[in-house]
């Protein structure tokens, strides 16, 4: 007896949540889990024998905290300085990579080294060339370019300076792969046309690549801004420990610091949850812009 369409589309439907039903159970476990157990937690006080529900203490403690403001405002810092240099180098340095400079494999190599290499490593390395004494001063002393010696790490604005200049070294190479692979995908009929109707290097850059890879731009950008919000505090923790005094702290040295310090696990799972939403609604908002240009330009 044959089965309906109906009833064999249903069966292949079970089918197909049956196999996905072991990682669907993984994901809950590892991402769900938490962030459902992050927002239980942002209501409780749990430095006492039974956790107490607290209701929005937890969150207007925070609220109350310049620290909280400071590690916020470097996050937004972090955000508006270092992604509009990442996307603009990326697509410069894609576009280098794709007409095949000389030595162009060498450089796409060297350029993509940076990103694979652990975190921790690149902190270490670079606070052993920005310290005071370190590589980068030294060699300025030897050249007799004294005047140039800075102390990166002493001053509030020098060391988050430095820090992000570490964290745009390091982020550039994914940037950099992805605008290339994009444009390697393209027709070539299309630089060809461009070409032929007389335009230079930068009309060719503006008018034909970058829209060409306006899709690729747009999710960089929110991978760079989830990244500096959940991602940077390796590089604050070893190359400043959140100093001098909180000046660098971003949110997740804040959440550490009340987590794994002052074992206020409330506030620390508060603190997690308002970086949690402010994440997801620049992400919404940028998300929503995307689509309305879309929406726009199919009119």
């Amino acid at each position: 007896m044959k089965l309906s369409r109906r009833k064999i589309f249903k069966k292949n439907y079970i089918n197909a949540g049956l196999l996905l039903l072991p990682a669907i159970v993984v994901i809950a476990l590892v991402f769900f889990y938490p962030i459902v157990e992050v927002v239980r937690s942002s209501f409780y006080y749990f430095q006492s024998e039974v956790p107490i529900f607290v209701g929005f203490n937890n969150f207007r403690i925070i609220f109350g905290d310049e620290k909280f403001w400071i590690s916020i405002r470097n996050n937004f810092i972090l955000v508006i300085g270092s992604i509009p240099i990442l996307v603009f180098l990326s697509l410069i340095f894609s576009v280098f990579l794709y007409d095949r400079i000389k030595f162009w494999k060498g450089y796409r190599f060297i350029s993509f080294l940076p990103y694979v290499i652990p975190i921790t490593v690149v902190s270490v390395v670079f606070s052993y060339i920005l310290m005071y004494k370190g590589v980068l001063n030294e060699t300025l002393r030897i050249i007799n370019l004294d005047f140039f010696v800075i102390d990166w790490f002493r001053w509030p604005n020098t060391a988050l300076i430095a820090i992000m200049f570490v964290i745009m070294w390091k982020e550039l190479g994914f940037g950099i792969m992805l605008m290339i692979a994009r444009i390697l995908s393209l027709s070539e009929d299309v630089f060809e046309a461009a070409k032929i109707d007389g335009a230079n290097w930068w009309q060719n850059f503006i008018h034909v690549i970058v829209p060409q890879l306006r899709t690729i731009i747009e999710f960089y950008i929110v991978i760079l801004t989830i990244t500096m919000f959940s991602w940077v505090f390796n590089y604050v923790y070893i190359m400043t420990k959140g100093g001098p005094g909180v000046s660098t702290w971003v949110g997740e040295m804040y959440i550490y610091q009340y987590a794994f310090r002052h074992l206020q696990r409330g506030i620390a799972s508060a603190t997690a949850l308002i970086f949690l939403v402010i994440t997801l609604i620049i992400v919404i908002i940028q998300l929503y812009v995307y689509k309305k240009e879309k929406y726009e330009e199919t009119k």
